[in-house]
C-alpha cells in the first residue's frame, strides 16, 4: 500500500507559478514511477510528467518548457515536486499525483488539488 498525500494547489494569474507537492508513504520502496496527471472539466485525465524510480523524466508536450519535476528522498518518505511556470488559462484542472507500484504497475491516486489559473 502507498499513500498519497498532495498539497500546493491554488489560484494564480496567467504567467504566474505554482509548485505542487506530493508525499509518499507506505510501500515506498516498490515505486516505480510517480507522476502527476491533471484533469480539466469536461476531459479525460492526462498525464503532464513523471519521474522514474532511476530518475528520468517525461512529460507531456504542454508541459514542456514550463513544468519540471523533481523527485526527493527522505527517510520513509518520497515526495515528488511538480513546479508549474508560464502557467495559462488551460492549466486550469484538477492535478492528481499517481504512483506506479509492483510488478505488473498498480496505481496508486491521491485525491486531486485544485489549480485556477485566471486571464
Amino acid at each position: 500500500q502507498v499513500q498519497l498525500v498532495e498539497s500546493g494547489g491554488g489560484l494564480v494569474q496567467a504567467g504566474g507559478s505554482l509548485r505542487l507537492s506530493c508525499a509518499a508513504s507506505g510501500s515506498i520502496f516498490s515505486i516505480n514511477t510517480m507522476a502527476w496527471y491533471r484533469q480539466a472539466p469536461g476531459k479525460q485525465r492526462e498525464l503532464v510528467a513523471a519521474v522514474t524510480r532511476g530518475g528520468g523524466t517525461d512529460y507531456s508536450d504542454s508541459a514542456k518548457g514550463r513544468f519540471t519535476i523533481s523527485k526527493e528522498n527522505v527517510k520513509n518518505t518520497v515526495t515528488v515536486l511538480l513546479q508549474m511556470n508560464s502557467l495559462k488559462p488551460t492549466d486550469t484542472a484538477v492535478y492528481y499525483c499517481n504512483a506506479k507500484v509492483g510488478i505488473p504497475d498498480y496505481d496508486f491516486w491521491g485525491r486531486g488539488t485544485q489549480v485556477t489559473v485566471s486571464s
